[in-house]
């Protein structure tokens, strides 16, 4: 199984969270929010074969955290994942929508200038906009958009765009949620959990709820449970070995496949 969005860090007991998703053999992208969690967040995973650790600065703390795009940039060489950035146009985040812009705009500079990365990127009430910022920078990498809820010509142009799609259990809980997905590209959609912010049984979900949502888009998919989790896995290899980032050295041999190590 895959978990392609997942906030390791912010667990109680983030290693055992790893632990377990190495004895599950679950791929994971812990997704942090700030560049000064990185360092530690590496740290304290490195060892779990299917985790990588991802730098970010979340839209939501762009007016607070700016100031630490140096750190990311300094960082950066370092990583061959970025998460998570993006915009977010809710209301409560419109009061510093420049300082978002700024610091995504920044973020996507920087990848362009390393080569390019694979990006999670937060687009919630705002995907014009991040369509728009991707667009002013096409080689900063692979945008996967996470937990999307635009509409549905915004998922026609994201998708015209080349982005992917990592979709969760919460997301397939809606009818529009499973519209969406129904309008995925199959080739372009990966599975993530976005734990602990998203609710899954009534709690904060976890790496391996990721089989309901599995099952759930083998039903949109109207496949064996078995082909949509093969399905999914060549996406990952598909996303993960066509790309290279800097030095990274990628390998995608079934199922000892890790994901990219960090660059050397």
């Amino acid at each position: 199984m895959i978990d392609f969005h997942c906030h390791v860090d912010l667990y109680s007991d983030p290693q055992n969270i790893a632990r377990q998703c190495e004895e599950r053999g679950i791929y994971v992208l812990s997704v942090t929010n700030t560049p000064s969690a990185w360092e530690h967040t590496d740290r304290l995973l490195n060892g779990y074969k299917r985790v990588r650790t991802a730098l970010g600065i979340h839209p939501q703390l762009a007016k607070e955290r700016k100031s630490e795009l140096g750190l990311f940039r300094r960082l950066l060489p370092r990583v061959p994942y970025v998460g998570e950035v993006g915009l977010d146009g809710s209301t409560q985040c419109l009061g510093y929508w420049e300082d978002q812009l700024t610091v995504f705009n920044a973020v996507l500079e920087m990848c362009e200038g390393e080569g390019g990365r694979i990006l999670s990127i937060h687009s919630r009430r705002a995907v014009s906009a991040v369509l728009s910022a991707l667009s002013a920078h096409p080689k900063a990498g692979t945008a996967v958009l996470h937990w999307f809820s635009g509409s549905f010509r915004e998922l026609h142009r994201a998708i015209d765009s080349g982005c992917w799609f990592s979709v969760n259990e919460a997301m397939l809980n809606s009818t529009k949620g499973r519209a969406l997905v129904t309008q995925m590209p199959k080739d372009r959609v990966l599975t993530e959990s976005d734990g602990p912010f998203a609710l899954a049984k009534g709690r904060a979900a976890l790496p391996w709820d990721i089989a309901d949502a599995v099952r759930a888009i083998a039903t949109i998919w109207e496949v064996a449970l078995e082909a949509a989790e093969g399905q999914l896995l060549s996406n990952l290899r598909a996303l993960v070995s066509d790309y290279r980032v800097g030095a990274a050295d990628v390998t995608a041999e079934p199922p000892k496949m890790p994901l990219p190590g960090r660059s050397k």
